[in-house]
């Protein structure tokens, strides 16, 4: 696949931020973005945050518990 070759500005923390991403995922910084604009693309990401607040509002009570148990106990440290 032929491949073109994009210009954009950033700040220089986002920039940092994708490279040390890339870098975390073995990949180059222009194959980390392509593969976010693939995901943004398809929906993979929102369906991926949808379902993550879908536990997360399932399963609130279970965290809200375990909260309580570690502010009540003795030498409870926080997260």
């Amino acid at each position: 696949m032929a491949k073109t070759q994009l210009g954009a500005r950033v700040d220089e923390d986002v920039a940092e931020l994708a490279r040390k991403r890339a870098a975390d995922l073995g990949l180059s910084v222009g194959d980390y973005l392509a593969r976010l604009v693939q995901d943004d693309a398809s929906g993979l990401r929102a369906r991926a945050v949808d379902a993550a607040a879908r536990f997360l509002a399932e399963h609130q009570d279970v965290f809200d518990e375990a909260e309580d148990a570690q502010q009540t106990s003795p030498g409870a440290r926080a997260a």
